[in-house]
């Protein structure tokens, strides 16, 4: 192995060191310049999305308030029918009842 004159042993591990520490040196991060605008921007960012969550839940609440109407609306008409079945159903046992009264009364004469 090819030695300078003078190069000792402590000497190559010094240069060794003060490569790997120059090399270390360009992969850390630079110091950046800070924007004085910077609390602006994110004031700004926040405003903006605090505007676009409000429009969401809005629109979610007016989505919701049209659902619950058109299942209070379902309900409505679902009990009416119902009603309407039963009338019918009451109707027609009447009409049934009387039938067999008619017919009783038939025998008897």
């Amino acid at each position: 192995m090819f030695e300078p004159k003078g190069m000792k042993h402590a000497d190559r591990q010094a240069t060794s060191a003060a490569a790997k520490k120059a090399l270390l040196e360009r992969f850390k991060p630079k110091p950046t310049v800070i924007d004085p605008n910077i609390e602006a921007r994110k004031a700004a960012a926040a405003a903006e999305l605090e505007a676009v969550r409000a429009a969401r839940n809005a629109e979610r609440e007016t989505k919701r308030a049209a659902a619950a109407e058109a299942e209070r609306l379902r309900l409505e008409d679902e009990a009416i029918t119902q009603e309407a079945r039963d009338l019918d159903l009451r109707a027609k046992q009447k009409e049934a009842r009387d039938l067999r009264y008619a017919a009783r009364k038939q025998k008897r004469k």
